[in-house]
C-alpha cells in the first residue's frame, strides 16, 4: 500500500494530538500538511450526505465550515475570523456550490491557494468535494479576467534534442538516490520519494527517443486528450505500469515532471512562473521541501496533419533554468471580476487512467 495513504488515515488524529487550531500556520510538506489529494478525499467522505437545503446562508456557511474542522481534527471556534484563507493553516478557501458558476468576491484568485468547492445535490445532501489550486482553476477561465498568467516563447536550436540543464537543482540533488530504479511498481501520480526521483540526465536519457513517435491528435479544441497521447508515451518510456493523471501540477508527480506539448511558438505557464520558490504541494523529501523550480519540464514539439500527432523536438530543464531558455512574454492579465463556468462534469469526473 502506498505510504502516502496510510498516512491519510491518521492527519486528522495527529492535528487533534497538536493541540492547533485552524489558524496556525503549517508548513508545507510538514506531517500535519494535508496534501490535496488526500485532503480531497477525506473532506470527500466525511461530508457527503450532510444536509444543506433550507438553511440561511450564514448559517449554513458556518455549519459546513464547523463540519470540515470536525474531519481535519481542528477544534470548532467560537466564531470564524474574517481572514484570507478562511481555513488559513491548511491554506484553503471552502465553496458551497449549487451552481456551476464559481464566484469569488472580494478577493483575488491565488494561484497556490487551495479551493474547496462543494456540490449538494439537487434535496440539498452534499453530494461531493473537490479540492484544486488556482492553477487548477486558470484553465477553467475563458473570459481572460484572471490575475497574472506566464508565457514564454518557443526558440528553436539547432538540435533537436536538448539537455538545457545538466544538473537538477541543489536542493532537489540533496533528494536523490544513487540507484536508479528501471522501472517503478506505482503509480506515476504518487507522491516522489528519495529511492525513487531518477535524475535529470537519467531522465533525458529515457525520453529522448520519443522523438519520431506518434500519436492520435483528437484536435486541438481538447489539448487535454492531446496532451494525454504524449503523457501516456512518458509513462510508458519511463516504465510505470499504467498512465494516470489526476489534473494536478507537475504531471508525472512520482518524477517532478511537468509535460509541455508544443504545436505553437507561445508556451501557456499558467498563474505560476517556473522559477517561483513557492513550496510545491507534496511531502517533504529527506526533510527538504520541494519548490516549483525544482520541478523538471519535458517540453516536446510535435507537427500534425489533423490526424497524428508527430514528435519532431525534445528539451529537458528544470523550473529554475526555464525561462533563462525560453523568454518569458511581456505583459500581463490583470483580474477585474473572478468568475468561472464550471464544467458540467466537474463534480463527477474521476482521475483519468488509461490503462489497459
Amino acid at each position: 500500500m502506498n505510504r502516502a495513504k496510510n498516512k491519510a488515515v491518521n492527519y486528522a488524529a495527529a492535528i487533534r494530538k497538536s493541540g492547533l487550531t485552524l489558524y496556525d500556520a503549517i508548513e508545507v510538506g510538514s506531517p500535519l500538511w494535508i496534501p490535496s489529494r488526500e485532503l480531497e478525499r477525506l473532506l470527500d467522505k466525511g461530508l457527503r450526505g450532510i444536509p444543506t437545503s433550507g438553511i440561511p446562508n450564514r448559517t449554513r456557511s458556518k455549519m459546513v465550515k464547523s463540519r470540515i474542522c470536525e474531519n481535519l481534527g481542528y477544534p470548532i471556534p467560537k466564531s470564524f475570523k474574517r481572514c484570507r484563507p478562511r481555513f488559513f493553516g491548511q491554506d484553503f478557501d471552502a465553496y458551497v456550490q449549487a451552481a456551476d458558476n464559481l464566484q469569488v468576491w472580494n478577493d483575488q484568485l491565488s494561484p497556490t491557494r487551495r479551493y474547496v468547492l462543494i456540490r449538494p445535490r439537487r434535496d440539498g445532501r452534499i453530494a461531493h468535494v473537490k479540492v484544486v489550486a488556482g492553477t487548477d482553476l486558470a484553465a477553467l477561465d475563458r473570459t481572460g479576467t484572471f490575475i497574472q498568467k506566464y508565457q514564454a516563447r518557443l526558440i528553436l536550436g539547432q538540435a533537436a534534442i536538448e539537455l538545457i540543464s545538466p544538473f537538477d537543482t541543489e536542493r532537489l540533488r540533496s533528494c536523490l538516490s544513487q540507484n536508479h530504479p528501471r522501472e517503478f511498481g506505482v503509480s506515476p501520480i504518487a507522491y516522489p520519494t528519495s529511492d525513487s526521483l531518477l535524475p535529470i540526465a537519467e531522465l533525458y536519457s529515457r525520453l529522448k527517443g520519443l522523438v519520431g513517435m506518434s500519436f492520435a491528435d483528437l484536435g486541438s479544441h481538447q489539448e487535454r486528450n492531446r496532451g494525454a497521447g504524449l503523457h501516456r508515451l512518458i509513462c510508458e518510456a519511463l516504465h510505470y505500469p499504467n498512465y494516470r493523471d489526476d489534473g494536478r501540477f507537475p504531471d508525472v508527480k512520482h518524477q517532478l515532471l511537468e509535460i509541455k506539448l508544443q504545436t505553437a511558438a507561445t508556451i501557456d505557464l499558467g498563474l505560476v512562473t517556473p522559477a517561483s520558490e513557492a513550496p510545491l504541494d507534496v511531502p517533504k523529501i529527506n526533510d527538504a521541501q520541494v519548490r516549483h523550480c525544482d520541478v523538471r519540464y519535458a517540453l516536446f514539439c510535435g507537427e500534425t496533419d489533423g490526424q497524428v500527432v508527430t514528435l519532431t523536438r525534445f528539451y529537458l530543464t528544470t523550473g529554475r533554468d526555464f525561462l533563462g531558455r525560453f523568454p518569458q512574454c511581456q505583459g500581463r492579465i490583470l483580474n477585474k471580476k473572478l468568475q468561472i463556468r464550471l464544467p458540467r462534469d466537474f463534480f463527477t469526473r474521476q482521475t483519468e487512467s488509461l490503462a489497459d
